[in-house]
């Protein structure tokens, strides 16, 4: 089993910038990617921001891109989100989740199988 806490949210007005953090404990060593997923209130969960444990790479929701960096500290098990820019439809609770596929680079959140409790990002405007 994996457990992941996420914190540094907040609130922070338009144009703002946010530091997400996730810490990864259990069997780290299953994990193969971990990814930033975001809900806002009467949304459906979506996508954010990807990256492999093992390479580092990273994929982004066009909805996020250019203004967030996914980056990872492997010997903390920890994955960031650095939001920039931040706009009012960023509020949402942001979760980190990890999965155990290899190879793919996955944005579905079904495939992934370990998840946080979610960290609230409000940006007013």
């Amino acid at each position: 089993q994996v457990q992941l806490v996420e914190s540094g949210g907040g609130l922070v007005q338009a144009g703002g910038s946010l530091r997400l953090s996730c810490v990864a404990s259990g069997r780290t060593s299953s994990i193969a990617a971990m990814a930033w997923f975001r809900q806002a209130p009467g949304k459906e969960r979506e996508f954010a921001a990807t990256i492999s444990m093992n390479g580092g790479s990273t994929y982004y929701a066009d909805s996020v891109k250019g203004r967030v960096t996914i980056s990872r500290d492997n010997t903390e098990n920890t994955v960031y989100l650095q939001m920039n820019s931040l706009k009012p439809e960023d509020t949402a609770l942001y979760y980190c989740a990890a999965s155990r596929v290899r190879g793919f680079t996955i944005i579905a959140g079904g495939l992934y199988d370990y998840w946080g409790q979610g960290t609230q990002v409000t940006v007013s405007s």
